[in-house]
C-alpha cells in the first residue's frame, strides 16, 4: 500500500518517487529510501520524516525541529563535515509532513556489522582517527548564522536536568549518587562552547569500508560544550562488547584524539574526556530507568531490554571512577 504522502512528496520534489521503502531503525523519526526521477536523471535519496507527519517535541525536551536539523547539516556541509546534502526542506504547504530529503549515500549503520564482518576490517583501524577530524570540523562550524535556531545546554545544565529526572524516580542508585557527586565539580565550566553533534556515536555514523561516510541524526544538536561529543562517541554502551576499544568499540582514544587535534580542534586532555564519558554512562544509566518506567505502563520487551541495562553503566561507573579504567 502506498503511503499517503505519497503524491505530495512528489509535488514538492517535482519528482516522481520510486522503490519508496520504509527503513527499520530511528527510535524518534520515520525514515523513508527511494529514488528521485525527472527526465534522464535518478537521485538515490533519503526522507527523514516526523512520525505521521506531525512531530511534537515534549516540554522540556533538547531535540530541535526538522527544519533545524536540515538547516545545520547544511551549515556542518559548507565547513567540511561528512554529512549527506540536504535536497529539500518540507512545508507546511506540501501536504506531505513535517521533514526534509537528503542524499542517500553508501555504507552501513548496524554497528554489529561494522564491529565483525570482513568487508570493514580494513578500515575498522582507521575509523577513531576520522571520527576525530569529524568531530573537529563540526565545532569549528561558524554557529552566527545558525545561533537563534538552536539551544545552549551546556554541561552543567544537563547534569541538572538529569538530576531532576533521576530524583523524580525517587528509586536510589548509590552508585548514581557517587557519579553526581564526582560530576559536579569537574562539569562546572567549559574552556570553549560550540556547535555540538549531540548524539554523535557508532550507530548514528554511516560507515562504509572505505571511511565514515557521514553524520546522521542531529536532532540533539545544540551549543555546548565540545567536550561531550567526544565522550559520548566513548561511552561504552556505544562500544558494542568491544570494550577494550574504547571509541566506538572499532578505535583507541589516542588515535581520535591526534585527528581532533591535526584537523584544528586542538589538544584535549584525556582526563577531560574521561570526566564526560562518566557522564555519558551516567546520563544512560538514567535513561535505562526511564524506559523500565515506560515498560510499567505499556510493557513493551523493548522497553524492557533496555530498561535493564541501567546496572551495566552502574559496572561502568565503577570502573570509570573508582578504577580509572577508561
Amino acid at each position: 500500500m502506498e503511503p499517503d504522502f505519497l503524491a505530495s512528496l512528489e509535488r514538492a520534489l517535482g519528482r516522481r518517487v520510486e522503490k519508496l521503502t520504509r527503513l527499520s531503525g530511528g527510535a524518534s523519526q520515520e525514515t523513508w529510501s527511494f529514488d528521485g526521477t525527472r527526465g534522464g536523471e535518478t537521485l538515490p535519496l533519503i526522507l527523514r520524516r516526523a512520525p505521521g507527519g506531525v512531530r511534537v517535541i515534549p516540554e522540556g525536551s533538547t531535540s530541535v525541529p526538522l527544519s533545524t536539523e536540515a538547516a545545520v547539516i547544511e551549515a556542518s556541509r559548507a565547513a567540511g563535515v561528512a554529512a549527506p546534502r540536504v535536497r529539500y526542506v518540507l512545508k507546511d504547504e506540501d501536504g506531505a509532513g513535517q521533514g526534509y530529503v537528503m542524499d542517500r549515500l553508501p555504507g552501513e549503520t548496524i554497528a554489529r556489522k561494522i564491529l565483525r564482518d570482513e568487508a570493514f576490517a580494513a578500515v575498522r583501524p582507521k575509523l577513531a582517527r576520522q571520527c576525530g577530524e569529524i568531530l573537529a570540523r563540526i565545532h569549528a562550524v561558524d554557529i552566527a548564522p545558525i545561533q537563534h535556531l538552536l539551544p545552549v545546554v551546556d554541561g552543567p545544565t544537563q547534569l541538572r536536568a538529569y538530576r531532576d529526572v533521576y530524583d523524580a524516580f525517587d528509586y536510589p542508585h548509590p552508585v548514581f549518587e557517587l557519579a553526581f557527586q564526582w560530576l559536579e565539580p569537574r562539569m562546572a565550566g567549559a574552556a570553549r562552547q560550540t556547535l555540538v553533534h549531540g548524539d554523535f556515536r557508532h550507530g548514528n555514523l554511516l560507515i562504509s569500508p572505505a571511511r565514515v561516510e557521514a553524520a546522521l541524526d542531529w536532532e540533539l544538536t545544540h551549543i555546548g560544550d565540545p567536550l561531550e561529543d567526544i565522550g559520548w562517541i566513548c561511552t561504552n554502551s556505544w562500544r558494542f562488547g568491544a570494550a577494550e576499544k574504547v571509541v566506538g568499540g572499532f578505535g583507541d582514544l589516542p588515535d581520535l584524539l591526534c585527528g581532533y587535534e591535526d584537523a584544528g580542534g586542538g589538544r584535549v586532555d584525556p582526563e577531560h574526556v574521561r570526566t564526560w564519558i562518566v557522564y555519558g554512562s551516567l546520563k544512560w544509566g538514567i535513561m535505562c530507568m526511564k524506559m523500565y518506567h515506560g515498560f510499567l505502563a505499556d510493557r513493551s520487551v523493548e522497553r524492557a531490554a533496555i530498561g535493564r541495562r541501567s546496572s551495566e553503566t552502574e559496572i561502568d561507573l565503577i570502573n570509570l571512577i573508582i578504577g580509572g579504567k577508561l
